[in-house]
């Protein structure tokens, strides 16, 4: 025997739960959670495919590929509505259709067909004698018009619009005002354009519209910038971005407001878990109790994660950001802990360089006396030959090689101090008061000095002495303090 799929008495019932569900999905911005709840009350209906209900869940459908740009998609479930309603020759339906498709083709610059169906809708709204159907059509026909810059039709079908929401304080008042303020700012006529823009504004503050507020302050600031005040629309752009960024800030907001509304949710959720449960033997109420919790929990954390996860993506870029400014800060660390070993190595060569300029001239001068003690004894045959080592001894001290090197070792690790030392005397330094600068700052002793410039040690704390005329020094600060400072 055939299995047919049983539907409960009640699925009508269940099917319209799932309706309310999706509708409350879609009015939050939750596309892909409305269309499964439309999907699930479909799936209710089965084959009852020449119910309204049907009609109405293809629309919303629909409307939501159309707010997408899924415009083929959306026109098919369009299409399909508009077939049943002439098969049940449900004029409402088929009238909705008609202006949704209408919608659709003036999204994608359709305009003849998007005339045609609005037409077509008009026509059934006025025999349905339908007056918010008749407006809100009245003012797609104007939309259409004003993209096709025939603007006197804009303007009529506009006003008939308006003569039907006027003194109703609703954002449709207000939409309508702004597309008469548009009509006349592109006509030229900004006294008008003010007018009714201005209307639109009032109107917007006082219903506290977010979106028609950016709008008309937007439409504003056209208006002024056209009028050559451009202070006017500066202000106005200004407020016009202040409220886009509080409509993005309300639809974060009106998220959070899932959670405070969940209870509303799960009771929608229970209701269709009881529609579905009707007639048949009730269950254990602490199982049904332990069901509706878990469900009330899944609910939760998909509705958490959802609203998390930007929260989390903006934490993960943060933490990104943090770690490679703290990979670059111990980069910068290793270099300067390098760069500073670096230092103290080429310093440590700088003083043992001066180290070993100090012994070799000792050592050359001990020689040097040696050999010219040797040379003043008549009774040695090797006097002449002596004599010429001693010269020999006597220009390699004199060579300045060393002192090249030197300098450039030093000039390495203190670039500046020659420069800093020079400029703090008022009388200029002589080459050899930089050296004694020099050696001072490597903290040598005068008798390493001495040996280095090959001169007494009286002679150093003389020329230490003049230096320290030179400079200002205070009386009490010692000089070699004064160099290392420098």
């Amino acid at each position: 025997m055939e299995n047919v799929k049983q539907y409960p008495e009640n699925y009508k019932e269940i099917a319209d739960a799932y309706l309310k569900l999706g509708e409350y999905y879609h009015s939050l911005g939750l596309f892909s959670e409305a269309t499964e709840q439309y999907n699930l009350a479909l799936n209710q209906l089965g084959t009852a495919l020449n119910d309204p209900l049907f009609i109405t869940l293809n629309n919303n459908i629909g409307r939501v590929y159309l707010a997408l740009n899924k415009f083929e998609l959306a026109e098919q479930y369009f299409t399909e509505s508009m077939k049943s309603a002439r098969e049940l020759k449900y004029d409402a339906g088929l009238a909705s259709s008609l202006g949704l498709l209408g919608a659709s083709h003036e999204k994608q610059s359709e305009y003849p067909e998007a005339l045609e169906d609005q037409f077509q809708s008009l026509s059934l709204f006025q025999k349905l004698k339908d007056s918010s159907g008749i407006a809100l059509t009245n003012e797609n026909i104007g939309s259409i018009y004003e993209d096709l810059e025939e603007y006197d039709k804009a303007y009529l079908y506009f006003k008939k619009a308006y003569t039907f929401f006027k003194g109703s304080f609703s954002i449709e008042e207000s939409n309508v005002l702004n597309n008469l303020g548009d009509v006349f700012r592109k006509t030229k006529d900004y006294t008008k354009a003010l007018e009714f823009t201005v209307k639109s504004l009032n109107l917007a503050e006082e219903i506290n519209d977010l979106h028609q507020l950016e709008s008309a302050h937007k439409d504003l600031s056209k208006t002024y910038a056209l009028m050559g005040d451009y202070e006017k629309a500066h202000s106005h752009l200004l407020s016009a971005s202040e409220f886009n960024n509080q409509m993005i800030t309300s639809q974060n907001s009106d998220q959070l407001n899932v959670l405070q509304t969940i209870f509303e949710t799960n009771k929608k959720e229970a209701e269709i878990e009881l529609l579905k449960e009707q007639g048949k033997v009730s269950r254990a109420n602490q199982n049904v109790l332990w069901v509706a919790l878990f469900a009330i929990a899944a609910i939760l954390t998909i509705l958490y994660f959802y609203l998390g996860r930007k929260k989390e993506a903006k934490i993960k870029l943060q933490e990104y950001k943090q770690r490679m400014l703290k990979a670059e800060l111990e980069k910068k660390a290793i270099e300067e802990k390098n760069l500073q070993r670096e230092v103290q190595l080429k310093t440590s060569s700088l003083s043992r360089y001066s180290l070993h300029l100090s012994q070799k001239n000792k050592i050359l001068l001990d020689l040097s006396s040696t050999l010219t003690n040797i040379a003043s004894r008549k009774n040695m045959n090797t006097s002449e030959k002596i004599k010429t080592l001693v010269k020999e001894i006597d220009h390699n001290l004199q060579e300045e090689n060393e002192w090249d090197e030197f300098m450039s070792f030093f000039k390495e690790i203190h670039p500046e101090f020659i420069k800093k030392l020079s400029s703090l005397s008022e009388n200029s330094l002589s080459p050899a008061e930089l050296r004694l600068g020099m050696l001072l700052r490597l903290n040598l002793s005068s008798k390493e000095i001495a040996s280095i410039l090959r001169v007494t040690p009286d002679s150093v704390r003389v020329a230490r002495y003049r230096l320290r005329k030179k400079l200002p020094i205070d009386q009490k600060e010692e000089l070699v303090n004064f160099m290392v400072d420098l």
